[in-house]
């Protein structure tokens, strides 16, 4: 691969063909010529190799949960408890090369104790060196290349030199990342590694002896899976809210599908339901050989006495549509409404996905619910209504809305709704009319239509009121 960089054309990676004919990344186009008569070269294409790299990354979730991206163009996989499912980490890693080598993938790959050990065994590392790191290179412990350049003319070429020598002259010289990435080699100091995807809290894993190809299989294999994850949430008191089923097929690609529920559930029939919908985006390619099903949310699920005199049945029902419901058109088509700390009534809910967290139930919820009727249908911003009332504190005998007129029978308030005294800055408000209290009222007119208007503020003489309708009640 070549790429155009400041004073030509080089080399930015070869073959094991090339480099066996003395070429090297860093190399003009020119040089490699010389060295290579037959050299055939492609332009390098970052961005696709991030891609490719990324796909990659996600099959290797068939080995663990904990895959991530490299800087330097590899791949992290924390294998810390996954190597008894392929008899041993040695196990492990000749299956990840026998695959590799047959996508066709040129690869190394070593298993080490910490990631700062495993980076230097596979880049580093003879076939035939031992597992410790003193006789590898000081570029093994990832150091900018002026550092390296720094240690080598200072003759410390391997990291056995480093560990001998006392630690704050280096500091002082080189500064804190060099002892901080020898620390992270040798397991003095953790190293994070982000993983791509969030971990799993819970997850199944099947391997397959002959590939799954037809729709029944896979299937056979999401029911298995159900009934034995859903077991481990049950002994840990936990329902799932977002759960991922991914099948691993033969040619190193991957498929997936999603599903959420609005509460935490554990019932394998009902989440068997709702991935059923989705299965046809399954495509099982060649075969698949492996499936993961994993609860990617989980929220604290106790066992729930049924209440048989109040139909506890009901709210099971109701939760179960709005999960099918969810799944079928999306999350965000699905809507409830949850409070929110305002008194003014088109600010005190919002609209949220119905699969998103439920809002946490007080014994003392309703002690804050209005004492008086709400409309049933609430406009989204008061629309202003001319109002004629035969005393100015009076509620109306007679208001204009949309041009047409209406003339009130009856009349009932007034409900005073004071302003959201924790706003500090008027400006946070959606209106100037909103930073004054508002008198409500519930009037009916000649016609038998009920609507819900309100004066903004006490009525002044110097300054008219202003009066608004904001919901209907029929």
């Amino acid at each position: 691969m070549v790429a155009a960089e400041r004073g030509g054309v080089r080399v930015i990676s070869v073959n094991r063909s090339a480099e066996s004919a003395g070429v090297t990344p860093g190399l003009t186009l020119a040089a490699a010529g010389a060295l290579c008569a037959n050299l055939i070269t492609a332009e390098a294409d970052p961005e696709g190799d991030r891609r490719a790299l990324a796909a990659l990354a996600d099959w290797c979730g068939r080995y663990t949960p904990w895959t991530a991206l490299d800087e330097s163009g590899g791949l992290w996989l924390e294998i810390t408890g996954c190597g008894h499912l392929f008899g041993g980490e040695a196990e492990l890693l000749a299956d990840l090369g026998r695959r590799l080598d047959g996508f066709g993938y040129a690869h190394v790959a070593a298993v080490a104790e910490t990631p700062g050990a495993a980076w230097a065994t596979a880049r580093y590392a003879r076939p035939v060196a031992d597992a410790t790191l003193a006789p590898l290179p000081v570029a093994a412990l990832r150091l900018p290349p002026a550092t390296v350049e720094g240690l080598q003319r200072l003759g410390l070429r391997c990291i056995g030199d480093l560990i001998r020598l006392p630690r704050a002259p280096l500091s002082a010289r080189f500064g804190p990342h060099l002892l901080k990435r020898l620390d992270q080699a040798l397991g003095r100091c953790p190293e994070i590694i982000d993983p791509r995807r969030p971990t799993p809290a819970f997850r199944t894993r099947l391997a397959f002896a002959e590939p799954l190809i037809h729709r029944g299989g896979i299937e056979a294999a999401l029911k298995q899976a159900l009934d034995c994850l859903c077991r481990q949430m049950a002994a840990a008191e936990q329902g799932v809210r977002r759960l991922s089923f991914t099948l691993y097929r033969g040619d190193g690609s991957i498929s997936e599908v999603a599903i959420g529920t609005s509460r935490p559930n554990r019932q394998p029939a009902h989440l068997a339901r709702l991935f059923f919908e989705k299965l046809e985006r399954l495509d099982p390619g060649f075969g698949v050989d492996v499936a993961i099903l994993a609860a990617i949310v989980v929220d604290p699920l106790a066992p729930i006495q049924s209440d048989l005199a109040s139909g506890g049945e009901t709210q099971i029902a109701i939760d179960h549509l709005l999960d099918r419901l969810g799944n079928r058109l999306g999350p965000s088509r699905v809507l409830r409404l949850t409070s929110r700390a305002s008194h003014l009534p088109e600010r005190a809910h919002h609209a949220v996905s119905a699969l998103d967290a439920p809002p946490q139930q007080h014994d003392n919820a309703t002690t804050h619910a209005p004492r008086t009727p709400r409309p049933l249908r609430l406009l989204a911003t008061p629309e202003l209504i001319e109002v004629v009332a035969p005393v100015p504190d009076h509620p109306p005998a007679l208001f204009r809305w949309r041009r047409h007129q209406h003339r009130v029978a009856r009349a009932e308030g007034p409900e005073r709704i004071g302003t959201e005294w924790w706003h500090n800055d008027p400006a946070e408000l959606a209106s100037p009319d909103q930073a004054r209290a508002r008198d409500y009222y519930r009037i009916e007119d000649t016609d038998g239509g009920r609507f819900w208007v309100f004066r903004n503020g006490p009525y002044r003489p110097d300054r008219p009121p202003r009066w608004y309708l904001h919901g209907f009640f029929s």
